[in-house]
């Protein structure tokens, strides 16, 4: 089979090109919420400073996976799975910090 046949086979979708001014303002971004989080970490908020740092830290995943691996342009399927695995991740995370008291 040529490599022609192949690749009609094969939908290829092209996203449209993401202007560097926006990559360096989620850069800028990334870096404010970091020392968003170092900063917090100083404060000794203990629960809420936990609560703070997963916020950030989940804030900062969303802008990674939506504007540097160009999941906005992706399918919904894609999107959906993506949540399945978060919503998983989530629930065992729960799981373990239900069971901490038990300890």
């Amino acid at each position: 089979m040529k490599r022609d046949d192949m690749n009609a086979d094969h939908q290829h979708h092209e996203h449209p090109a993401i202007s560097y001014g926006k990559f360096v303002g989620v850069w800028l971004a990334l870096l404010m919420l970091t020392a968003l989080t170092v900063a917090a970490s100083g404060l000794q908020l203990h629960v809420v400073g936990v609560v703070t740092a997963a916020c950030v830290a989940t804030l900062k995943t969303l802008l990674v996976l939506y504007i540097f691996m160009h999941l906005m342009y992706e399918e919904r399927i894609f999107k959906i799975a993506l949540a399945v695995g978060v919503a998983t991740l989530a629930v065992f995370i729960a799981l373990t910090f239900a069971d901490f008291p038990f300890r």
